[in-house]
């Protein structure tokens, strides 16, 4: 069965195509097929306007249509999309949710930041995890930074804060969010066993690939306390050229940065695994119990 999710960020739409397997003793396997990435910066606009432009929402109409168009390609059966922090801030998501169903003939569910975290932490990474160590999942978009808390196996705690990459750049993040994320993180993690983060996002992702670390190999704090001074200390054009960033990757990364490197600081956690997961890879788990529900039938 092929199934897609729509992942609508602040900063980017992505389009994850999957190929869901089921053998006879019901295990699982879920090949992707194709990730597309438009970066729409739905965020830009709305958390300094508070509603989506007309050249935004017409990018962003296109962008449906295409995704609408690739899904048809691939035979999908069923598609999800879901829109996260830059639409549940903007006050024309309605309309905008309208002419995408009327136009693109799809359906944009916008999730609450803690449904949202849910999506993320069900890709259930930390449970491949040793024992060992406590687990925080840290998934940094443009709008909000979602963080989960595992210890002994169980989610102990969740929660959406508005601190993100482009309210950030947009100055819009004040000392009294960033103090409450810190009293939250270090009240939550106090007593727990040694934290380890786990990292999602694009950004993280980015700087994984820029350090050359083999797959499954953590990074260290230090580390991203290195990148973070060193592509801060150059312009946004020298970030472009000298790094091979593309511009909507470059001047979020630095602000992204920071938002790990101060969770995990207040987290007391040295190390971050990067497994390369995403909302869209939880939307794609999540619709696939849906509609497994269905073709398996009532009482299975």
């Amino acid at each position: 069965m092929r199934l897609a999710a729509i992942d609508i960020g602040s900063n980017a739409a992505r389009l994850l195509i999957t190929e869901v397997i089921q053998d006879s003793a019901g295990n699982t396997t879920f090949n992707k097929l194709n990730l597309v990435r438009v970066p729409l910066r739905l965020g830009f606009d709305v958390f300094e306007q508070g509603f989506i432009s007309k050249p935004k929402m017409g990018m962003m109409l296109q962008t449906m249509k295409a995704f609408k168009h690739l899904c048809n390609a691939y035979e999908v059966q069923h598609i999800k999309a879901c829109a996260t922090s830059a639409m549940r801030d903007a006050k024309n998501a309605n309309d905008i949710i309208r002419k995408v169903r009327l136009e693109a003939e799809m359906q944009i569910e916008i999730i609450s930041g803690d449904y949202e975290a849910n999506l993320i932490y069900e890709n259930h990474f930390a449970e491949t995890m040793d024992k060992d160590h406590s687990y925080l999942y840290i998934d940094v978009g443009g709008g909000s930074t979602e963080l989960s808390f595992f210890s002994s196996g169980i989610l102990i705690y969740k929660r959406s804060f508005n601190i993100g990459t482009i309210r950030l750049l947009k100055n819009m993040v004040t000392e009294k969010e960033w103090d409450d994320m810190k009293d939250t993180i270090r009240a939550v993690t106090k007593g727990h066993k040694k934290v380890v983060a786990i990292g999602t996002g694009g950004n993280i992702n980015k700087v994984f690939s820029m350090s050359k670390r083999k797959d499954g190999k953590p990074l260290q704090l230090e580390l991203l306390r290195d990148y973070h001074k060193e592509l801060s200390s150059v312009t946004l054009a020298d970030r472009i050229t000298k790094y091979s960033l593309r511009e909507d990757r470059a001047d979020v990364i630095v602000p992204a940065l920071l938002i790990y490197i101060n969770v995990m600081r207040w987290a007391n956690a040295d190390e971050i695994f990067v497994p390369k997961i995403g909302l869209a890879d939880g939307l794609v788990k999540h619709l696939w119990e849906e509609v497994k529900v269905v073709a398996e039938g009532p009482g299975k």
